[in-house]
């Protein structure tokens, strides 16, 4: 086989592992010259689509820690359909209500502030839904199995108040205001884009985060702060191999506009850095009864 047509099956087979897209979806890219052996998987292009990416990854990681995850989905969603310009992604079914209720902003009167990701609305896009970030152009297109489906969109009440119903076509000044002092109030702005697109390519390989919780479902995402990324998990892939498809899959490929840090060394096994940001993959012990113990009760 030529070292060329061997170089876009190399691709393709990353591309197809990462996202779950079909292989002749994955071969196509590469040849041409979407993708190759060193990217495998399309970075978004744009600073705001980055941010709209890597703000989705944060409040999904804390929104559903120690949930009810399923069938490996440690975001809610079983693959991904990345472009340059935009992401598609496709929802678990059981899980697409409540990643809707995580990540649409509004006021937690009990919580006493903001959650939610800021200046996030949800539109109709004929027959499916999409997530766009005002007051730009940054988007993620919604798939869900079901052709006919409707979101249960959370409503006003219990101390909550939906911004994004209130607020549709602009942002609420909270929303302003968090967005302002994230970009605007950073003790480190350069580690704040890489870990932006550190995030957004985590969004954008869920069929090999899905790994981690593939087993029996004990994984959990979570972030300090938004800071940085922790994958948890007990069972199925080793830490050592599930990071060895992560960088495959260029995850930790610094890109030309983020500076080299000496953050960039891990400082911890299963640490993936890149320009000062960083993931780190946590393999632990198991505490789900063993499959006899739960056939004896």
């Amino acid at each position: 086989m030529p070292r060329r047509t061997d170089n876009h099956h190399r691709a393709a087979t990353i591309c197809r592992a990462a996202t779950g897209l079909p292989h002749r979806t994955c071969l196509g890219w590469a040849e041409a010259g979407l993708i190759d052996h060193r990217r495998p998987v399309p970075d978004a292009e744009d600073e705001e689509q980055r941010l709209l990416e890597s703000l989705l990854v944060a409040e999904l990681a804390d929104g559903l820690r120690e949930g009810d995850l399923r069938d490996g989905a440690l975001f809610g969603f079983t693959s991904a359909r990345p472009a340059r310009a935009g992401l598609s992604l496709a929802l678990h079914p059981a899980m697409a209500d409540r990643v809707l209720a995580t990540v649409l902003p509004r006021i937690d009167q009990d919580y006493g502030g903001l959650r939610g990701v800021p200046g996030l609305r949800i539109v109709p896009t004929g027959r499916s839904w999409a997530l766009i970030h005002l007051p730009g152009r940054a988007a993620v297109h919604l798939v869900h199995p079901d052709p006919d489906w409707r979101p249960v969109l959370p409503e006003h009440g219990d101390g909550l108040t939906q911004l994004w119903r209130r607020n549709r076509h602009r942002r609420h000044p909270a929303e302003a205001a968090d967005l302002r002092e994230r970009g605007g109030v950073a003790a480190d702005p350069g580690s704040d884009a890489a870990q932006d697109w550190l995030n957004s390519r985590l969004l954008r390989r869920p069929r090999m985060l899905g790994a981690a919780g593939a087993v029996h479902g004990s994984a959990n995402v979570y972030t300090h702060g938004g800071g940085d990324m922790v994958v948890e998990w007990c069972c199925g892939v080793e830490r050592d191999e599930l990071e060895r498809r992560l960088r495959r899959s260029g995850l930790a490929r610094r890109p030309d506009r983020i500076a080299e840090r000496l953050r960039d060394q891990p400082w911890f096994p299963g640490e993936i850095a890149m320009g000062g940001a960083f993931v780190s993959l946590r393999r632990g012990p198991c505490y789900a009864p063993h499959p006899t113990a739960r056939r004896a009760h």
